[in-house]
């Protein structure tokens, strides 16, 4: 194997170095500015001021911020479990199984994604009206889930395609029905895949904004992107909240990542080709 040489080693370093910094500062900046209490300095990075923790205790003690976290926490856990459970359910159908409208099925998820989300909000905000779901948990759950099901079953259909058939048949062997053959053989082995579904599931509701600023209509309802949405507007900018609050946000995506992250590069990869 041909080595490369000293300066190539470091201009790729240094281009590494470079594009890490690009990355990592949009995110310092926030945090930087979520320390400062001087509101001079809010929007002038060269510039510190007085540094401290009152923004984050503003934050959490004297607005709805915990309220609108609880909300984002039930949505986003919501919308996860439902939205694996049926990926998952028409991943494996879908690779396992023939049935009449099996490939108009997945073509219909594949068409869903092509629509942006403001398309569907009308349909969906017809729907819920009906159903008497606007303003509730149970229907910005069922509209999350419109964006995170198409995208799940695909990418699980490409990962059990890489799960041989002989596993199933040797459940069926056993004595297992589909369904245990499924959820006690074939789940466990789709892990990986699995992992990259939920960190896509969560990450996709915890942040959504377009279905939740529609569809939750009471400040007790509000999701964090709604409500720290009120922190600047046209007569007030409170640029402290707001950073202190995206600092706060990102920790709960942050956790999911980590318990994850063992797992979505084999996920993301596997499901790509079929052996």
């Amino acid at each position: 194997m041909s080595t490369r040489s000293r300066k190539a080693s470091a201009g790729l370093h240094i281009t590494l170095v470079f594009a890490s910094v690009i990355a990592v500062f949009p995110v310092a900046w926030v945090a930087l500015t979520s320390l400062k209490t001087d509101r001079a300095t809010w929007t002038r990075p060269e510039k510190l001021g007085t540094l401290g923790v009152s923004n984050y205790t503003q934050v959490l003690g004297e607005t709805r911020f915990l309220t609108w976290f609880g909300n984002s926490l039930v949505v986003a856990a919501g919308t996860t479990v439902l939205g694996v459970l049926i990926a998952a359910s028409a991943g494996y159908a879908a690779s396992r199984m023939r049935f009449p409208g099996k490939r108009p099925l997945m073509w219909t998820f594949l068409v869903t994604q092509m629509f942006p989300a403001a398309v569907l909000i009308v349909p969906l905000y017809n729907v819920m009206s009906d159903l008497g779901l606007l303003d509730s948990y149970g229907g910005l759950i069922l509209a999350q889930c419109t964006i995170a099901v198409p995208y799940c079953a695909w990418m699980l259909k490409g990962y059990f395609d890489t799960i041989p058939v002989s596993i199933d048949e040797a459940g069926r062997i056993d004595g297992l029905s589909p369904l245990g053959t499924f959820w006690r053989l074939i789940v466990p082995l789709a892990r990986p895949g699995i992992s990259v579904t939920v960190f896509y599931s969560f990450i996709t509701a915890w942040g959504e904004v377009a279905f939740a600023s529609v569809f939750m209509q009471s400040e007790g309802h509000y999701t964090l992107p709604i409500g720290m949405a009120t922190f600047v507007s046209d007569f007030k900018a409170e640029w402290g909240l707001l950073t202190a609050g995206s600092v706060l946000v990102m920790l709960p995506a942050a956790a999911v990542f980590f318990l994850v992250q063992r797992h979505l590069v084999a996920g993301l990869t596997a499901g790509g080709v079929k052996s």
